[in-house]
């Protein structure tokens, strides 16, 4: 459990009445992106306040009323979900970079410049996210906010979200191993060789590509052979 001096505000106004609970700010900023958390780590007090200040508590008959439950895990994910985290300025800042890398890792392993069929490094894209000004909201997911980002810098460098369609053949004698491998990934299309050899196509994003070799490569020794098609 957090302690109450390490805690923040989360707070809801809905039908006229206000709900505040005191959170870990790291445990409700997972709640906020739909994370599974435990409600005894989350909460610094299991109880649901009109005003947390002066310790004034929300009456059982209106928390009824308005979350159709009292149950008090379910009500403060449904705070935090749908109303405001008061992190602190530091807080903010912290979060801020944390979704800033989460979503330049995600657009260089992802995303691909069309012309090249190659990933963009992330430094370009830090550059593009500079120069376009780009905001980034720390409450939302990364998935939520790619594709408007994707558009606003487009106009700076070509870069698609399109899938790369590829094939491997994997030796004899690593293809046992290596099956178990593909088959955790969108296989396309699969076929045996009479030599044992295994052949697969995939469509995939640049990044999940780069996984898979990587998975490949050091299930076969190197020895994966890969065509782009």
């Amino acid at each position: 459990m957090v302690r109450v001096e390490d805690a923040v505000v989360a707070r809801l106004e809905k039908f006229g009445h206000k709900f505040e609970i005191l959170v870990d700010p790291d445990l409700a900023m997972d709640v906020k992106h739909n994370k599974e958390v435990s409600i005894d780590s989350l909460m610094a007090i299991d109880r649901v306040f009109k005003d947390q200040k002066t310790g004034d508590e929300q009456s059982p008959d209106v928390l009824k009323k308005v979350f159709q439950t009292n149950d008090v895990g379910v009500i403060a994910k449904k705070i935090i979900q749908d109303g405001d985290v008061q992190l602190t300025t530091e807080q903010r800042r912290a979060f801020l970079e944390k979704k800033r890398l989460e979503i330049i890792n995600f657009i260089s392993k992802n995303a691909i410049d069309p012309k090249t069929k190659t990933p963009h490094p992330p430094q370009r894209i830090i550059n593009c996210l500079e120069q376009a000004k780009i905001h980034i909201d720390p409450f939302k997911s990364t998935e939520e906010q790619v594709n408007e980002i994707i558009k606003s810098i487009r106009v700076l460098i070509p870069i698609s979200m399109d899938k790369i369609d590829f094939a491997v053949k994997i030796p004899a004698q690593f293809s046992g191993r290596a099956a178990s491998i593909i088959h955790k990934y969108d296989i396309r299309r699969e076929e045996w060789l009479n030599d044992g050899s295994l052949v697969a196509e995939f469509s995939l994003p640049v990044g999940a590509k780069q996984d898979l070799l990587n998975e490949l490569n050091s299930a076969t020794k190197g020895e994966v052979v890969l065509k782009i098609i």
